[in-house]
Order: structure tokens, then C-alpha cells, then sequence
């Protein structure tokens, strides 16, 4: 993964953004999203590790996609908690990772909900 790279077109040049970079921004304002219980992994990854094919992307993908920064996340969503609103805030807090780290404001974001969590107090 540390060889591709997100390219954004400068006036006094370019800059090269490694996409694990901006992939953990991403993953971290994903889990400090208030209603979120975790990113998923997106079927297949588990049995990708123990064919031994590394998979640090779990369940979120950051790329570039004709000029437009793409992220697409597969999230769980804590119990009782508004899922429409959740992807949205997720949404949100994305789009600004983004934007304050390469300064794009046209990210397009994805986000699947894939679960719900329950509170292991209350089972």
C-alpha cells in the first residue's frame, strides 16, 4: 500500500499523499464518531490473512478517482442508535479529515453499514 498515492496538482507543483496516510486520518475520525462501534472487515479479509495476504485496509478504502478523493468505509453502529444519522455524522467527520489534511473539499464518501453492535453489559 505505501507505494500508491494520492497526487494533488499544486501551482507551485505537486504533492504526493501516501494513501495509508490518509487512510488512518480517515479511520481515526470514523471511530471518533459518536454512535460507532467499530469498522468492519469486509467479507474475504479474514481468509485473506490466513492465506497470508496482508489486508491493513479493513473494511475502509481511501483512494484517488479521476481527481476526486474516494472513501469507502464499512462500519458497525452501537444499538439504538439512529443509523441514518450516524452514517451521516460519519460522513461529516470524514469529509473534514479530508479536507483539512490535503485542503480537497470535493471528497466523495461512502459509508456501508454492515451491523449492529450491542452493549455487552446489557446481553
Amino acid at each position: 500500500m505505501a507505494d500508491n498515492y494520492i497526487t494533488i496538482h499544486d501551482k507551485n507543483g505537486t504533492i504526493n499523499i501516501s494513501e495509508e496516510v490518509l487512510t488512518e486520518m480517515v479511520r481515526n475520525s470514523i471511530l471518533e464518531t459518536e454512535g460507532v462501534a467499530g469498522i468492519s472487515a469486509v467479507a474475504g479479509a479474514e481468509l485473506a490473512e490466513l492465506i497470508g495476504i496482508k489486508n491493513i485496509n479493513k473494511g475502509l478504502n481511501v483512494y484517488m478517482n479521476e481527481d476526486v478523493i474516494t472513501a469507502d468505509a464499512v462500519i458497525n453502529v452501537k444499538y439504538g442508535c439512529n443509523i441514518l444519522n450516524v452514517a451521516r455524522k460519519v460522513q461529516e467527520a470524514v469529509a473534514s479529515s479530508i479536507e483539512q489534511a490535503t485542503g480537497e473539499k470535493n471528497a466523495f464518501i461512502n459509508i456501508n453499514v454492515s451491523g449492529v453492535e450491542f452493549d455487552k453489559k446489557s446481553v
